[in-house]
């Protein structure tokens, strides 16, 4: 069988509401010879058998154990035939040619590029991110104190290479395309993260490995985040954080309690403040809350993984 030119990956939990619009875009909208694998994350056997039925054009992946964002990217990446792969989240919606627009820029840029991204816009139609800046641990500590604020265009005021293609520093896991046998190479995502900063992780590694990252300002995809990031905070949100500072420390054990010291403050500050909201109105939004805050708080100074302590905080 001739192998693919693009190998799409995407992991679902469960939520074919998200998912088939995802689908369907992907369907109308890309003109080269692909392969689609859908990670079919804690799916129930109902909603199993109907989206293989629905979409039988589809490999699915089924991942029924615990696993983060990684793990389950890597299940179906391995299985990759393509000479691309193009790693998108289940909530997002596409209305173009990204996947095509995307391979045709690999053909103008360098040989050592290996990652490429599109524009990425929010549900009502505003710009999220288009490229990222560099991102050192200290942009982190300021940001838990609100101090500090990501810029969403890492273009304004920089010469494209060609086009509207652009260098950047990093991605984000919610939509890119990367030669595979690099993405190989680099190890595929580093499942030490089980939700953030894979993405940042990966382009990092991939920068210091003496590849190119891109971004494609002309190409945009809707990424409808907020639809799915809240569901499971109280689990996500302590493991996150507690990734993000091993990603940041790079395995320094004086580092990490530089860095994880201002960020527990921040944290106990916020927690503080979410129980003072609680007791004033005990509503299940202030509640979750709350938790949150208390699980990342009391998780910032443990040994335990991110994996870890998402499965002591999930309850689904």
């Amino acid at each position: 069988m001739e192998a693919p030119l693009v190998s799409i990956v995407i992991v679902c939990m469960n939520r074919l509401d998200i998912l088939y619009p995802c689908l369907e875009g992907l369907r109308a909208h890309t003109s080269v010879p692909c392969e689609t694998f859908v990670v079919a994350y804690r799916f129930s056997p109902e909603n199993l058998a109907k989206a293989q039925a629905d979409f039988p054009w589809v490999s699915w992946v089924v991942s029924d154990e615990l696993r983060g964002f990684s793990e389950n990217n890597n299940l179906a990446l391995r299985q990759a035939r393509g000479r691309y792969c193009f790693v998108v989240n289940d909530d997002t919606e596409i209305h173009e040619d990204v996947i095509g627009a995307l391979v045709k820029d690999f053909e103008q840029l360098p040989p050592d590029a290996a990652i490429v991204s599109p524009r990425l816009l929010n549900a009502d139609g505003s710009l999220q991110l288009c490229g990222r800046p560099p991102y050192p641990a200290r942009y982190y500590v300021l940001q838990q104190w609100h101090l500090h604020k990501e810029p969403v265009d890492n273009t304004v005021g920089k010469t494209p290479l060609f086009g509207e293609v652009f260098p950047t520093f990093n991605i984000s896991g919610a939509a890119f395309l990367i030669k595979t046998n690099i993405f190989r190479e680099l190890g595929w995502f580093d499942e030490t993260y089980f939700f953030t900063p894979e993405d940042i992780a990966l382009s990092t590694l991939a920068r210091k490995k003496g590849y190119g990252v891109y971004v494609d300002r002309a190409v945009a995809i809707t990424h409808k985040w907020r639809t799915t990031a809240t569901r499971i905070a109280t689990a996500i949100r302590p493991a996150a954080v507690r990734g993000s500072l091993i990603f940041f420390s790079g395995g320094s054990g004086l580092k990490y309690f530089l860095l994880a010291l201002p960020v527990w403050l921040a944290e106990s500050s916020k927690r503080a403040k979410a129980a003072w909201k609680l007791r004033r109105n005990p509503s299940e939004e202030n509640r979750i809350a709350w938790e949150t805050f208390r699980n990342i708080s009391r998780n910032i100074f443990t040994r335990q993984t991110p994996k870890q302590i998402f499965l002591k905080y999930y309850h689904g």
